[in-house]
């Protein structure tokens, strides 16, 4: 069956043509599978197809969304379907350590499956990572293909920026991911590995926005201990800007991650950020840097998030933007007056964050007419924001806007901001006179 019949049946809500799609070998369920159509596999699943259905070549549903590094089919699939089913010698946990999809390794471990399973060779999930790590992922490609062939290599970028390589060699496909897994597993299995060597394994990737960077920064906050703290902090004075960026980062999740009613770590983040942001030549460096200062809780973070509102990096500008937010809903006037600024800036990501930092502005024209220049912005994103804030100022001008959007899908980008909409408009409903 094909996979276009499929969709449109899905799309036209016509249940008693998907239920007729599920034939015996259930091949509409791994077309969808196979065609990343996350919606199709929710309507056949809820239609009763069998999650643990396999293919012409045996392989499970489950393994085939693995491998084709889609994290969304996996976890409406995994809800249901065998977890640790063992098929060429490897549980869907093993196949997704084998093709270095990180992503899916954490959402597979979180949801149950057994870390304890080994594959042929007796290597279990930490093992299996370890040796593609010490290998490399090229020259282990290169050896499971017997090819000397030419590697292709893309990068892919999640939703948030994390970028991972994918590698492909006569048809086999895998991505660089597997060091980040074999440093997120370590803590899992008891194993603290060294400040010094997570340091080397994100230098040994040019890329700071690489996943490897996020996950060895995210180890070392979770261990909230003095000793990481001056480690990380003694980074400042590296001549090379990678440390340094290695060094904030740890440092502003420290801050950024602690939940406790104390904060102990906003003040002396302060102390050590403002003169650091102040002498940073690196822009690079100077992104998590003013995360760090807008994140903080502390009056004397505010001051230089002004200047740096004005920065020629737009991602410094962004993070800056973002932390006048409190100042804005403090009601202080230069706080307003520096993120109305920013909502024409040249970057459209600093002007949707600007928009979006306005929420709590005061009542007015002066925000209002802002947010209402910007619905015509050449960025569907920054349209949709300055029209949602607007909206939630019982505003109607950005209502068209908001009239052409689905308020029921919720994997929609804009599901939240229209909830938030909706949200207001019961609750202004309910309390006006009647």
């Amino acid at each position: 069956m094909g996979g276009e019949s499929l969709t449109a049946a899905v799309r036209s809500g016509d249940v008693k043509a998907v239920t007729a799609l599920l034939d015996a070998g259930g091949e509409s369920l791994t077309v969808a599978v196979r065609s990343g159509d996350v919606k199709a596999v929710k309507a056949l699943l809820d239609a009763g197809g069998d999650p643990d259905v396999v293919d012409d070549r045996g392989t499970p549903a489950l393994c085939l969304a693995v491998d084709g590094f889609d994290l969304a089919t996996v976890e409406v699939l995994m809800r249901s379907a065998r977890l640790d089913r063992v098929v060429d010698g490897q549980t869907p946990l093993l196949r997704a350590v084998d093709r270095g999809a990180s992503d899916i390794v954490t959402a597979l471990i979180n949801h149950g499956a057994q870390m304890r399973h080994r594959d042929r060779e007796g290597r279990d999930a930490l093992a299996l990572a370890r040796s593609w790590h010490e290998t490399g992922a090229v020259a282990e490609l290169r050896r499971r293909c017997g090819s000397a062939g030419t590697v292709r290599c893309e990068t892919v970028r999640d939703e948030n920026g994390v970028s991972v390589e994918e590698l492909t060699l006569a048809g086999l496909t895998v991505r660089t991911g597997h060091s980040a897994i074999l440093t997120a597993l370590e803590p899992r299995y008891g194993i603290r590995t060294s400040f010094t060597e997570l340091l080397s394994r994100a230098l040994a990737e040019p890329d700071v926005d690489h996943e490897i960077w996020w996950v060895t920064t995210n180890v070392l906050q979770e261990r909230r201990d003095r000793a990481t703290w001056d480690m990380a902090a003694a980074l400042r004075d590296r001549p090379d800007p990678q440390e340094r960026y290695f060094g904030a980062e740890v440092l502003r999740l420290f801050n950024l991650f602690d939940y406790s009613d104390e904060a102990p770590f906003d003040a002396p983040l302060v102390d050590l950020f403002l003169p650091w942001a102040a002498r940073e030549p690196d822009p690079r460096v100077l992104r998590p840097l003013t995360a760090g200062l807008s994140g903080a809780l502390d009056p004397r973070a505010e001051r230089p998030l002004h200047d740096l509102a004005r920065h020629a990096d737009s991602g410094v500008r962004e993070w800056a933007v973002f932390g006048l937010q409190y100042g804005v809903d403090a009601g202080r006037r230069d706080a307003l007056a520096t993120v109305l600024a920013c909502t024409r800036d040249e970057v459209a990501e600093v002007r949707r964050g600007a928009c979006a930092a306005l929420v709590s502005a005061p009542a007015g024209s002066e925000v209002s007419n802002a947010l209402a220049a910007c619905l015509t912005d050449e960025t569907e994103d920054v349209r949709v924001t300055a029209a949602v804030q607007l909206a939630l100022r019982d505003d109607p001008r950005g209502d068209e806007i908001l009239a052409a959007l689905d308020a029921s899908d919720d994997e929609g980008p804009y599901f939240w901001q229209l909830y938030d909409v909706g949200r207001h408009r019961r609750k202004t409903d309910a309390t006006a006179p009647r």
